[in-house]
């Protein structure tokens, strides 16, 4: 997810999103701990993904 798509969302969409991406970075984590993913970049974007999601909604609810 981009940060232009991440900008266009409300802040009830950033929550869904977030807990969303949170719970499939953990089943990828947890995949991987079993047998080795295919693709384990996948971690890594789902990841920064959660951050970019996580920093979003920080700074609206500061504003």
């Amino acid at each position: 997810m981009r940060q232009s798509e991440i900008k266009e969302l409300s802040i009830e969409e950033l929550k869904e999103r977030l807990a969303e991406f949170k719970k499939q970075h953990a089943d990828l984590k947890m995949a991987h701990a079993v047998t080795p993913l295919e693709n384990p970049l996948q971690i890594r974007n789902t990841r920064r993904t959660v951050a970019r999601l996580a920093t979003e909604l920080t700074k609206r609810e500061l504003q």
